[in-house]
Formats: structure tokens, sequence, C-alpha cells
């Protein structure tokens, strides 16, 4: 590696503790820039006092990253139209509402299919897409499948709700869900998820707070 080169940040989710994070810069919460260290330990049981921060509680209270056979199961869906081609796999969305808010035409709450790719223009549910947040969305237009973007390694601590990878950190010794995104994902902080690390919604069902972040 060169002088100038600058080593790729990479997120390695510990057995049953915390995210320990390497070389990133863009760290941020809702109010704006965390201060950053070379190396930083993320809670991800729900449980620290020093959020986003690990104090090392999850060792009391017995957390488990093991994933929950009761989980969403990790299986890509197509939903082809006459203009584009819808994929989603519902197994590591995060239910951040950005798709069924955003154009609830095409993306229909308590509906099968849940997805209709023909009741919108394609430039619309690009745009929509683009913002899930988790990569259980991306989209095909052709034979060329869209699923990454164009971005700085950041980490967003989304308010009460998960931590928004986005920029292509690496995820280390961890198997990705079928069809998603390298680039773009969420970890969960709440403790709760059975989709560990990823983010499955469960932040929502059991009211997570952090008021701090």
């Amino acid at each position: 590696m060169n002088k100038q080169q600058k080593p790729k940040p990479n997120i390695t989710p510990t057995p049953d503790g915390p995210y320990l994070v390497k070389d990133i810069e863009k760290f941020a919460n809702q109010k704006g820039p965390v201060k950053t260290r070379e190396t930083m330990a993320l809670c991800r049981c729900g449980g620290s006092a020093n959020k986003p921060f690990c104090d090392g509680t999850h060792a009391k209270i017995g957390f488990s990253s093991a994933k929950l056979e009761s989980r969403v199961e990790d299986k890509r869906e197509n939903y082809e139209g006459e203009q584009i081609t819808v994929h989603d796999n519902r197994g590591i969305c995060a239910h951040a509402g950005r798709c069924t808010d955003g154009l609830s035409q095409v993306f229909r709450l308590n509906q099968e299919p849940w997805i209709d790719p023909n009741a919108s223009n394609s430039e619309e549910i690009i745009a929509v897409i683009r913002k899930c947040p988790s990569g259980a969305l991306s989209y095909s237009v052709g034979d060329v499948e869209h699923r990454d973007r164009k971005g700085e390694p950041a980490i967003f601590v989304s308010p009460n709700g998960p931590y928004v990878v986005s920029g292509g950190s690496e995820l280390l010794e961890t198997p990705r869900g079928e069809g998603s995104s390298t680039e773009h994902f969420t970890l969960c902080r709440c403790g709760g998820s059975k989709n560990k690390p990823f983010c499955d919604g469960t932040h929502w069902h059991i009211q997570f707070e952090d008021d701090k972040n």
C-alpha cells in the first residue's frame, strides 16, 4: 500500500460481542459527526450506557449474536415489469419504510404481490430503491442489475434504529443475504434482531430508545 492510499474500512461482528470497526472516518448521528478512532467497538446488544460505543454490557446480560430459526427466510424474489425488474430480499429488510412511504402504489402494504413494478414509471421506482438503506431492494433494467451506489465509506447511527453502513466498508466473517448489497447495509444495534448482525426491524417492536444519538 502506498503512502497516499487509505486502508479500506472494515467491520467485524464479534461473537456475542460488539462490532469492531476499523479505519472509518465518516461516522455520525442525527446531531452531527461523532469523533472516531482507528479502531472502535460499537454496541450491538442495545444495553451500553455509552452508546454507540460498547461498555461491556453484552457480557453482563448474556447477549447472543446467533441468528434465530424464526427469522424471515433469506430469499430474493424478482418482480418483473414492462420497464424494470425489482429484486427484493425480505430477510435483510430493516423496515425503514422508504419504499412504502415513498411510492405506495408500487410498494403495497398488506397486498400480494406486494410489489407492482408497472404501477409507476421506472425513474420514480429507481429513485425510491436508491433510498433503501438495507440493500434489500435492487433493480434491473434490461439485463443489467443495479445494486450498489457511489460514495465514501460511512456509518450513520440512525435514531432509535440500526447502524446504516454505506460506501463499501467490508463486513468481515459474515455470510451475506441472497442478492444483498456489499456496499450498503444496516446492522442491528438494539440487540433484538432475529437475523443478526443485520437489522430486521425489531427495534420498532421492542421500542428501542437511545436519546443520546
